[in-house]
């Protein structure tokens, strides 16, 4: 079965002494979640405080936010794999709509930062989604469809393997209206059928697909209790430290039975 994750976004919040006071208080807050993989993902600037933070024997992980496909070079501004591995991170955040919408990043960008992830064993959360319009006119499947295959066009099935899908519906982030878990298990279905049908079952039946889109500790059982919902990608309820631990503590609960 699918080992729960859950992954705070924090986007541009908190500094790098911020970064300290939450994670301690974090740790002391959290009850030991032997059952989830939980990640963390602040800003670049201040991923070295946080790692100081957690020590060498937290169970909590980092993950970069972003990152470029180049390993050096003269990209002012950007942060390569190589850089997010010397911080600590195992995961990576890519193509999150923010990012898209705001910053132009495109399918065809994020399939090469995912495949420099790749090459230095950081695990890629790749992130799709529609807009409202998108939705209303029919077309959700159709823009999963295109961005998946997109951003993840010619890897073969071995490096899907530590790839995870983030469902995000761009009309959900960061507005306080959530999809409905109903909307949430169609839009995994139809992105696991694709996964199936593109590389192999086995393949789609291991890849973790988490919903992100105002994720709440009231709301994120009723997506997790869904067999098709591998975890969450949560925004604002991971800035402050009781939320994202209720948060946590609902999914090591359905984790631990799965």
């Amino acid at each position: 079965m699918r080992r729960v994750l859950i992954v705070g976004n924090w986007k541009m919040n908190k500094t790098a002494s911020e970064a300290v006071v939450f994670v301690r208080d974090l740790t002391k807050t959290l009850a030991p979640c032997p059952s989830i993989d939980l990640v963390l993902a602040p800003p670049f600037t201040a991923l070295e405080a946080a790692r100081t933070a957690l020590g060498t024997s937290s169970h909590l992980q980092l993950a970069g936010q972003n990152m470029f496909w180049e390993d050096q070079g003269a990209y002012t501004g950007e942060i390569s794999a190589r850089m997010l591995c010397d911080l600590g991170c195992r995961h990576v955040i890519l193509g999150h709509s923010e990012r898209r919408s705001l910053f132009g990043d495109q399918n065809e960008g994020i399939r090469r930062k995912v495949r420099g992830a790749l090459t230095h064993g950081l695990h890629p959360i790749v992130c799709i989604g529609e807009t409202l319009a998108e939705r209303q006119s029919g077309q959700t499947d159709n823009v999963l469809i295109q961005q998946l295959t997109g951003c993840l066009a010619g890897l073969p099935s071995h490096d899907m393997a530590t790839i995870s899908i983030a469902y995000e519906p761009v009309w959900a982030i960061g507005t306080g209206t959530a999809a409905t878990p109903d909307q949430a298990a169609a839009a995994h279905a139809a992105i696991r059928a694709c996964i199936s049908t593109t590389w192999s079952a086995s393949t789609a039946d291991a890849t973790r697909i988490l919903y992100g889109g105002s994720v709440t500790p009231q709301n994120v059982q009723s997506f997790l209790q869904c067999d098709q919902v591998d975890g969450a990608l949560v925004g604002g309820a991971c800035l402050q430290v009781d939320s994202f631990a209720r948060i946590a503590a609902v999914a090591e609960s359905i984790g631990a039975h799965r």
